[in-house]
């Protein structure tokens, strides 16, 4: 109920944000502010839901204190946080105390405000403090990448620079749209270690991005350690597209991507793709084969030439205890069972499969997640469907959704990170079309496909495939600047969402990544600084 009072309230505020002063302006052409001056408070990438500016800027000093609520942990550790953001570019000391007053940055828990909701925070910068107060910890952590973005760029960097640190006069006052606001990575086409993705969790993050989606498995390579099936990730993870050496988590590697995500109040949803996509699993047990023989590890980038053996008992097995050992892992909510592009399983078969694979989930306390070709089958009360589609016509995604099936929305012509950008993109694929910066921009989740209620849409992912991608530069250079605006969509309200006023805010992002070494790609659609 939280939730839809959130969504309700966002679009009744909504054309607020673009009032007079308040910094999402539609000129053509960005304007970065005068040296020294302080950014407009709606020069931030979400768009708030809304923004009242005026008064005297606050200005970060060398006496600052960060000051968090007395007596809880969740506002010491962000308050840890942004003291590492600010004291290296700051050179300032920037003590983090528990001691109450009304002078520096005021961290405050218990907000005590049903429109802010869990996730929502209220920023009010003014001469002698600046305060951000939430109802709980996720709000606060929010609260705190806007403050990021309202200081100059250079304050991302690791070395002393020169002030002044100004954030201007007001107040922001702000909350999502959806309660679900994701990025998927593929490890399996192409492995990326622990480093790599608390990397990218912590891009992700800046963008208010709450939900990591790990696709753990795949033709490629299986790459987290399984103990009832020791071979999967040993022998299934030992290759990758073009044949590299692959690799594979450890479940200590495992929780030190939960645990940084959780610190970034980021949600790890865990894919372990059935009923096709399972050639590593193949390859390293021969009786999860229908005629006994494991296949060769598999290097190429082909889709829908394997499958589980559906009346086999043994492949039930093996999904019940690998879906055991990651829910025990795990604390998030979501397990993700793939369901896609299975052209190798009949329909029959897969219809079988999803019966008897989607109770196991909630066995061990999880909810089901799938591609939403699980609308093909019978979704299970509560799953949710990731609708990758390109069309918006599918009636059977519709169908579902009326009934009760959830979806998150991910169609690939928009929000697929690894879609090229035009015919000259050196990296990804096209079989969904280019994507620009703009295409990517440009579309509501609520009315994408064609006869979905709105109260369905739980929310947006931009899943990032690696089939291409196998370093981080390249990963950073088709998710950026592509994921700033899924990452819009998912927090601001609809009646923000405007090209042209968008383009020029994301333009204000270009020195802010440049100064975190983010690869990005400088789209010539945007007016960058």
């Amino acid at each position: 109920m939280r939730q839809r009072q959130r969504r309700t309230f966002a679009r009744l505020l909504g054309s607020l944000v673009l009032v007079a002063g308040a910094g999402l302006t539609s000129v053509g052409a960005s304007a970065a502010p005068a040296a020294g001056a302080p950014r407009p408070l709606g020069q931030i990438v979400p768009a708030p839901a809304s923004v009242s500016a005026g008064g005297t800027a606050y200005t970060i000093a060398p006496a600052t204190p960060l000051r968090v609520s007395g007596g809880s942990p969740e506002a010491q550790r962000i308050g840890d946080y942004l003291a590492g953001v600010l004291r290296p570019s700051t050179g300032y000391a920037l003590p983090v105390t528990a001691a109450a007053g009304d002078d520096g940055i005021r961290l405050l828990l218990g907000a005590d405000d049903d429109a802010l909701g869990d996730e929502g925070y209220r920023l009010t910068s003014r001469g002698g403090s600046l305060t951000i107060a939430a109802n709980e910890p996720a709000g606060l952590f929010h609260g705190v990448q806007t403050l990021r973005q309202l200081l100059p760029a250079n304050v991302e960097k690791r070395t002393k620079q020169s002030g002044p640190w100004k954030v201007a006069g007001g107040t922001v006052t702000d909350f999502p749209r959806y309660a679900y606001r994701g990025a998927m990575i593929d490890v399996s086409r192409h492995f990326f270690t622990v480093a790599q993705v608390e990397r990218y969790i912590d891009q992700l993050a800046l963008y208010k991005i709450n939900e990591l989606h790990l696709h753990l498995s795949d033709d490629q390579g299986w790459r987290i350690a399984v103990d009832s099936w020791p071979r999967l990730a040993p022998y299934g993870g030992q290759t990758q597209v073009g044949g590299g050496k692959g690799g594979f988590y450890t479940k200590d590697d495992y929780k030190a991507i939960l645990a940084h995500a959780s610190s970034r109040y980021m949600e790890v949803v865990p894919e372990i793709d059935t009923p096709g996509h399972i050639n590593a699993a193949l390859a390293s047990y021969a009786e999860l084969n229908c005629n006994g023989v494991a296949p060769p590890l598999y290097t190429g980038t082909k889709v829908g030439f394997s499958s589980l053996c559906v009346p086999k008992d043994v492949t039930y097995r093996f999904f019940d205890d690998v879906v055991r050992e990651i829910a025990a892992l795990t604390p998030g909510r979501y397990v993700h069972i793939g369901g896609d592009e299975a052209q190798s399983t009949s329909k029959e078969d897969y219809e079988t499969f999803m019966d008897r694979a989607q109770p196991v989930v909630g066995k061990y306390g999880k909810t089901v997640m799938a591609w939403h070709q699980i609308v093909e089958a019978d979704p299970v009360e509560g799953a949710v469907a990731q609708y990758w589609g390109t069309l918006g016509n599918e009636a059977d995604v519709a169908a579902a959704a009326r009934a009760g099936t959830r979806l998150i929305m991910s169609p690939a012509n928009r929000a697929y990170l690894d879609m090229k950008y035009d015919a000259k993109s050196p990296l990804g694929t096209n079989w969904a079309g280019y994507v620009e910066v703009d295409k990517s921009y440009q579309w509501d989740p609520d009315t994408f496909v064609k006869g979905v209620p709105a109260e369905a849409v739980l929310g947006v992912e931009a899943p990032i495939w690696s089939e291409t991608l196998s370093t981080s530069a390249q990963i950073e250079y088709m998710a950026f600047p592509r994921l700033q605006g899924i990452a819009e969509i998912g927090w601001s309200p609809a009646s923000t969402h405007d090209w042209a006023s968008y383009k020029v805010r994301l333009a204000q992002q270009g020195p802010r990544m440049a100064a975190l070494g983010i690869a990005y790609y400088r789209s010539p659609l945007v007016p960058w600084v």
